[in-house]
């Protein structure tokens, strides 16, 4: 997955769920909040709609685990940069690339190339739920984010406080691109459409599609692909409307339903779980005064 073209082989794929396009609601209207000890609302500050034609991908910024891409993306996105970019390198059963104006796969914005942050140090105030233990590596998760990290007690005889974590190439991780230099990302990034753990602590991670991986799953294929699909509009949802923005929860990975939902994948998948078999549900508040549109086929919270 370098800027510049290289070949990738392919793995199995998965799916998730699609999304419409915009439409509006009224927040005011809300009814009773979610159990917050279930159910996070995302916070439209750090999250990002890509709109294309098989639908609206949202995705969950952490500007906790990268902060210096975050901040980039968020950069772009607010100068209209990414809008009506193609998805120039995607690759079936790999991941979906996007971000370059030339669309070739050698592009860049004219800004600075950033340091990496393959890695980040994770403090108590980001709680880590295992899922599994693999090769003596504990993966779990941090938010909707597959994990992996050193355990909770070395925060006691470390000097800051923190231990070493990384993020996990699991469907729907948003990582970015970057040549053979690991300081040479710029705007290109890539969406997974399969698991890829080789390329863990080599590509800086700072989100994931927490609703619409079905229309991640739906670009043509192709380096290039013969028609290419584009991002249509680029957006911070906390730069549109409200009227324009759904509420969008996620299913906490620190409260009392996420366990149940590792041990009925782990039941499921028996000898094949991986983390990335999780797939943590996003729903939004049951209001019947408040007109669905672009988000009505996302599910309520029962």
């Amino acid at each position: 997955m370098l800027r510049r073209r290289g070949f990738f082989p392919g793995i199995m794929a998965g799916a998730l769920l699609a999304v419409g396009l915009i439409g509006g609601f009224d927040v005011a209207s809300a009814q009773q909040a979610p159990d917050p000890r279930n159910w996070r609302q995302l916070d439209p500050e750090d999250t990002l709609y890509i709109d294309t034609v098989h639908g609206r991908i949202v995705i969950e910024l952490y500007p906790e685990i990268a902060p210096r891409h975050v901040e980039r993306i968020k950069t772009l996105t607010r100068a209209g940069y990414y809008d009506n970019l193609t998805f120039h390198r995607v690759i079936n059963n790999f991941m979906a690339q996007t971000g370059d104006p030339l669309g070739t796969g050698e592009g860049a914005s004219s800004l600075p190339d950033l340091r990496e942050e393959f890695r980040f140090r994770r403090g108590a105030d980001m709680p880590f739920v295992q899922a599994a233990v693999q090769g003596g590596a504990r993966l779990g998760f941090y938010k909707t984010l597959p994990i992996e990290t050193q355990p909770d007690a070395q925060m006691q005889v470390t000097a800051d406080g923190r231990v070493a974590a990384s993020a996990l190439h699991c469907p729907g991780v948003v990582s970015m691109a970057r040549s053979e230099s690991p300081n040479s990302a710029n705007s290109q990034f890539f969406i997974m459409r399969a698991p890829r753990s080789d390329l863990d602590t080599r590509y800086t991670i700072f989100g994931r599609v927490v609703w619409g991986q079905e229309a991640v799953m739906r670009i043509a294929v192709g380096s290039p692909p013969p028609v290419p699909d584009r991002m249509l509009a680029v957006r911070i949802a906390a730069d549109l409307p409200e009227t324009e923005r759904a509420p969008i929860y996620v299913l906490r990975t620190d409260g009392p339903q996420f366990r149940e939902l590792i041990d009925e994948t782990r039941n499921e998948r028996r000898a094949d779980f991986s983390i990335c078999d999780v797939q943590i549900p996003a729903r939004v508040p049951r209001d019947n005064n408040r007109e669905r549109r672009w988000w009505s086929i996302i599910p309520f919270i029962p």
